[in-house]
């Protein structure tokens, strides 16, 4: 088997929940499996034990961890999205910030036409652009 790589990321009883509103943003994403914790393991029942999923091809997978952990997301490691359009810009934007924070407004920086950094509701950070 090749070598594979994705993007992982860890939530506390919120994965699920955020797995559906990523795929539900970006066109030609997908759920590919999802595996909950049953009876008696060591996670919530029902809680995402693993989940794999696709961002517009980008292979991503996602957990509910069953230890509380003294960290959480930070904005050192985003997700970077090169949108279609504009319109595609504002969807992601707008859907992606609801109940998040702005680290950096809609504008021209100079790098793009339209650039903005925002961490979603989650505290999952992501750079969307418009090239």
């Amino acid at each position: 088997m090749p070598v594979q790589i994705a993007t992982f990321l860890m939530f506390e009883g919120k994965a699920e929940e955020a797995m559906t509103l990523y795929v539900s943003v970006f066109a030609g994403s997908q759920v590919i499996s999802v595996e909950k914790y049953g009876p008696g393991e060591p996670g919530a029942e029902g809680s995402i034990k693993v989940a794999e999923f696709a961002l517009a091809g980008h292979r991503m997978k996602c957990i509910d961890s069953p230890m509380k952990h003294g960290f959480t997301f930070t904005p050192s490691v985003s997700l970077f999205v090169d949108c279609a359009d504009e319109a595609e810009f504002d969807r992601a934007f707008a859907t992606l910030g609801e109940g998040g924070g702005v680290l950096m407004p809609p504008g021209n920086y100079g790098f793009s036409r339209k650039f903005a950094w925002i961490s979603d509701r989650y505290g999952v950070s992501w750079q969307l652009n418009v090239p």
